[in-house]
């Protein structure tokens, strides 16, 4: 080991417990001071000058709820920050409900490692009354449990202003627990429960002891997965969802043939023309570029999944032919008319980037809406053309992938993904292909 270079653990991690618990914040302090990860909470992040952030404030200062797509991406805006991609974060009571954990999820933010620490209520009452706080350096005291050493941080030890009531503090336990037994179905994979009614000193060291073992994958040692669907079925969701639980390597064909076109080689100049001119680029070159990204270290020892290739047999048999054989084969299917009303009424906002849609996810405000812009491509006209393409050739690569799984996607995205999931997490078939 370089000894120049620290050693970190990226600690993945999110940490749920009831909200005036006294071990939350210092389980959460501990594991960051130890690991170097960086300490989130939702409080810290609404302190940021960015627009999300004073979006989300107003919400706040009406005393209303921020809405979840808002939320999401004041989350995700901060874990994509350097510092938590470089050194890993632990989030502190977030998310508190199965709605904010299916945001998550569906942003692609997906922890490694989850713990409850759970207690008595009885004991949970008790330490909330007894809390303490330094209104110098925010740390957390207990008048029975962890008393300062130094006299005068005791003495300016302040009673926290959000302690309620008692008969307040049972109904706040009861609606927890309720929404902690959701929480726990949803990242069951990756779950720790740990008695919080022990010395703190026993409980980090779980906490820690949990947090460095490394995350064993319920999937196929080497998961080489395939997504079919029509257009507006969710294949790009779902390949990003299982690629960010299972740590394996997206790839969506039409990104890739972008991302070569973007560079000035050899390739990228060859391709650039069909792009330009929306042709479609020879299936000789698409697969010289699949072969050498299909062949890197990354997709060789982790996996991968691919979308938008092949999308006819013969393109299916050139796959094959190069050895690379997926062991996961699915199709995402719905009507004509579900693809219709999901795809025509997207549009784009051109400042942020972010998608909408008229139905299902409406733009926030007038001036979003007025900005946004439609892809031409995405027309009912177009769309039809597209969708015809895709089922002349659907039912040949059925064919020719007998085993392969069907999946309604006429349904919610995470129940889509569990669908999948389901399937992935079960054992190998025997064959994928008869040819």
């Amino acid at each position: 080991m370089d000894a120049t270079r620290p050693l970190r653990i990226p600690p993945e991690m999110a940490i749920y417990a009831e909200k005036h618990d006294i071990f939350l914040l210092v389980q959460a302090k501990k594991l960051c001071e130890l690991t170097q990860a960086i300490h989130v909470t939702l409080s810290d992040i609404l302190k940021d000058d960015s627009d999300l952030s004073i979006a989300a404030k107003q919400y706040q200062d009406k005393k209303q709820k921020i809405p979840k797509d808002l939320w999401s991406q004041l989350i995700l805006q901060r874990l994509l920050k350097p510092d938590c991609v470089r050194r890993g974060w632990v989030l502190e009571a977030i998310p508190k409900t199965q709605e904010e954990a299916l945001c998550l999820q569906e942003a692609g933010i997906t922890p490694d490692h989850v713990v409850v620490l759970e207690a008595p209520d009885v004991v949970l009452i008790e330490r909330s009354s007894g809390k303490r706080i330094d209104p110098v350096t925010g740390d957390v005291y207990h008048v029975t449990f962890m008393w300062p050493e130094s006299e005068e941080v005791a003495q300016r030890l302040e009673t926290p202003r959000t302690l309620m009531p008692a008969d307040l503090r049972a109904k706040k336990l009861q609606k927890y627990h309720t929404e902690a037994h959701a929480l726990k179905r949803t990242y069951h994979s990756c779950l720790k429960t740990i008695n919080a009614d022990q010395p703190h000193v026993d409980v980090f060291s779980q906490v820690l002891n949990y947090v460095r073992t490394p995350r064993h994958s319920a999937s196929p040692y080497t998961p080489r997965i395939l997504l079919f669907g029509p257009p507006g079925s969710g294949k790009s969701l779902q390949a990003k969802l299982i690629a960010q639980k299972y740590g394996i390597v997206n790839i969506c064909c039409g990104e890739l043939l972008k991302a070569v076109s973007a560079d000035e080689n050899h390739m990228g100049e060859l391709i650039k023309p069909y792009l330009e001119s929306e042709q479609q680029v020879p299936s000789s070159i698409v697969m010289r570029i699949l072969t050498e990204r299909l062949s890197r270290m990354d997709c060789t020892t982790q996996g991968w999944v691919l979308h938008g290739f092949p999308q006819d047999v013969e393109q299916a048999e050139k796959l094959q032919e190069s050895n690379f054989l997926p062991n996961r084969v699915f199709f995402l299917e719905m009507t004509d008319d579900i693809a219709i009303e999901r795809v025509t009424l997207r549009a784009v906002d051109p400042v942020t980037g972010e998608w909408y849609h008229a139905m299902y996810k409406p733009a926030p405000g007038p001036a979003v809406q007025a900005r946004l812009r439609f892809d031409p491509r995405n027309s009912e006209e177009q769309l039809l053309k597209r969708l015809k393409e895709y089922w002349s050739h659907a039912v040949d690569l059925q064919a020719f992938y007998p085993q392969a799984v069907v999946i309604n996607a006429d349904q919610d995205p995470h129940t889509v993904f569990e669908s999948l999931e389901s399937r992935l997490v079960s054992r190998l078939p025997k064959v994928l292909s008869n040819r």
